[in-house]
């Protein structure tokens, strides 16, 4: 569907979305949070830290091939390890992970030139997919703007009216009422959102949150920093 009614539908979803739908959404299935986290994996040891077996891997090059919409990459585009990273803007594990993993992660790894992260959306509600629209909407802010959102996530997406919470979100980051509404009625946007999560799933095996390529390794879970350096290290 097309035109004023498809345009509007996200932010008619963003006011009227039921609370308890909310923050379900780290797999299909909603259940568990989709229970991706560092301790359902089963770890093998490298030295004293635990790092989490890989549950398949990829093709690198296709992996990295455009998809719908650029990439959106922090670090050198030379750095001996690639992190594709697929997180969901509602899913409690993904912020865990942004808040508690990523500082060091980014200060450790990615200032340093020695892996480069490409964060792919893979939205399971529509207010997760308000949050990376916002977010693209940033332009060169993309990664603050998701920062944002993990850090502030119980304040707009379990709460009953997301999108006055969003907006609020957004002014901070120099948005308008005007600028923000255009932003959540791009249907181009929408679906290219939606396309990133169908490729993820389709050609990747993607299905719940957060999900990690480390150099066409794949691993599921908010995985600490320590179990982060035991798949990393060896890499390098």
């Amino acid at each position: 569907m097309t035109g004023p009614i498809a345009r509007r539908r996200i932010l008619i979803s963003l006011a009227a979305l039921p609370a308890a739908a909310l923050l379900a959404g780290c797999s299909d299935s909603g259940e568990g949070e989709g229970e991706a986290d560092a301790q359902g994996t089963s770890p093998m040891t490298t030295g004293a830290v635990d790092a989490p077996q890989s549950t398949g891997d990829v093709d690198m090059d296709k992996l990295l091939e455009p998809g719908a919409l650029p990439e959106k990459a922090e670090g050198a585009e030379d750095a001996p390890v690639t992190i594709v990273e697929y997180a969901s803007m509602t899913c409690s594990h993904c912020a865990n992970f942004h808040v508690n993993t990523y500082p060091a992660l980014k200060e450790q790894y990615i200032d340093t030139g020695k892996a480069r992260l490409i964060m792919r959306e893979f939205p399971f509600d529509p207010r997760a997919e308000a949050g990376f629209m916002l977010a693209r909407c940033a332009d060169d802010k993309y990664f603050a703007m998701v920062d944002v959102l993990f850090k502030q996530q119980n304040s707009w997406a379990p709460v009953q009216d997301a999108q006055s919470a969003l907006l609020n979100i957004a002014k901070l980051a120099g948005f308008s009422q005007e600028s923000f509404e255009a932003c959540l009625t791009d249907q181009k946007l929408l679906d290219d959102v939606r396309a990133v999560r169908a490729r993820g799933a389709e050609e990747f095996g993607v299905d719940a949150t957060p999900t990690f390529f480390i150099n066409g390794k794949k691993y599921s879970g908010a995985m600490s920093i320590e179990q982060m350096a035991a798949i990393i290290d060896p890499l390098l």
